[in-house]
């Protein structure tokens, strides 16, 4: 049965604010995303008023959940502080659903009282990040992923890029997950990886305007409400920058390590820079830097054409005192085959593109089998205003 955005309205038309008047008219709802009966829209409410509030999404919710249909429903409460207000601390409650969209100077971790909990099944967590958008970061991570496949791993991936989701393409998924009794999702298996985007669940041409909690509360969702089953690996591709969710991986899970992936030129190592200097902020180790896009070798002559400058990560991986992982060429081969969700490990496994992958996934392998601690302790982030 489908659901319609009228009949989610219709359900929190039921539901009271906090000052009794219907849930739709009290001018706090985002707009509702409705697909193959999953249902995603946060409520926007002055932070002083968030504890107020929170019963009110939890009723939002469960409304929701009870209409005929529906799969699953995620309510996220966005807390915003009116202008000229006072900055104080937010309460406990909100202050485990928000970060800030990026980490200023003055941001700092402090040590938690507690280690931070596994996702039930998986025994190791990295992340492939980058600096900025546009070096080919997540056509590593498939790859990266194939390559540890390859090496006798069991591996899952999870697309964190929530506002530009490449895995249904990159992977050439179009069907939809199944859920188990109602309330979690089973992840969909391409090239024997255990795969979960949000771009599954949506539309390619629905626009993802949400806000930094809703953001954080479809990571938490994908990481804790999924049935990954059993796994040696999880590799999770980040979206570019130093935000919302790099934290919350941070913060979630116990990350060990991160994958920076940039291309030569000096604009990316910037960026890549600000991506290393964040890990190393809130504690997850940086597992080494990938120069994607590295050069070019003419497939009529041969001859090696360096477009973006040579040498430029290494030197960079060398600078942050960090591994180099390897070289991957701007190849037409990688090109044509990501874009046909045919990743050249799995389909082309014994040419040399396959191998230079298999070769980064062997570093990275040999890292986290290095000692890198699995009891690591949770950074708690601290945003000084």
């Amino acid at each position: 049965m489908a659901v319609s955005k009228e009949q989610v309205l219709a359900a929190l038309a039921k539901v009271p604010s906090p000052t009794g008047e219907a849930l739709t008219k009290a001018r706090v709802l985002s707009d509702i995303v409705v697909s193959d009966g999953k249902v995603f829209f946060s409520l926007t409410v002055d932070a002083a008023a968030v504890q107020a509030w929170d019963p009110v999404r939890k009723a939002a919710e469960d409304a929701v959940r009870n209409i005929p249909g529906v799969q699953s429903a995620l309510v996220a409460l966005t807390a915003e502080r009116a202008a000229g207000a006072a900055r104080g601390p937010a309460p406990s409650h909100v202050a485990q659903n928000r970060v800030a969209a990026a980490p200023p100077a003055h941001a700092h971790a402090h040590p938690a009282d507690k280690v931070q909990p596994g996702i039930p099944g998986v025994d190791a967590v990295i992340a492939v990040a980058s600096g900025k958008g546009g070096v080919g970061k997540s056509t590593t991570a498939v790859n990266l992923a194939l390559g540890l496949r390859d090496l006798g791993l069991k591996v899952g991936m999870l697309d964190a890029d929530i506002y530009g989701p490449s895995l249904p393409k990159l992977l050439a998924i179009k069907e939809k997950p199944q859920t188990i009794g109602g309330t979690r999702l089973k992840p969909i298996d391409r090239y024997g990886l255990a795969v979960m985007s949000i771009g599954f669940l949506i539309d390619e041409e629905t626009p993802m305007i949400w806000r930094g909690p809703m953001v954080m509360s479809a990571i938490t969702q994908m990481l804790r409400e999924v049935e990954w089953g059993k796994l040696d690996v999880m590799v999770v591709d980040m979206p570019p920058g130093t935000g919302d969710a790099q934290l919350t991986m941070a913060q979630q899970v116990p990350l060990k390590g991160a994958v920076i992936v940039s291309t030569p030129q000096d604009l990316a190592l910037i960026d890549a820079r600000r991506g290393v200097a964040m890990f190393k902020r809130v504690n997850v180790p940086v597992l080494g830097i990938v120069e994607n896009m590295s050069y070019f070798l003419c497939p009529s002559c041969g001859t090696r054409s360096d477009i973006f400058g040579y040498g430029g990560a290494r030197k960079e991986a060398e600078r942050q005192g960090v591994p180099f992982l390897g070289e991957v060429p701007l190849h037409m081969t990688i090109r044509e085959k990501s874009d046909s969700g045919l990743p050249v490990v799995a389909t082309e496994p014994d040419g040399p593109h396959a191998q230079i992958y298999r070769e980064i996934a062997t570093k990275v392998l040999a890292q986290i089998k290095g000692g890198v601690d699995s009891g690591r302790v949770a950074p708690k982030i601290v945003i000084e205003a």
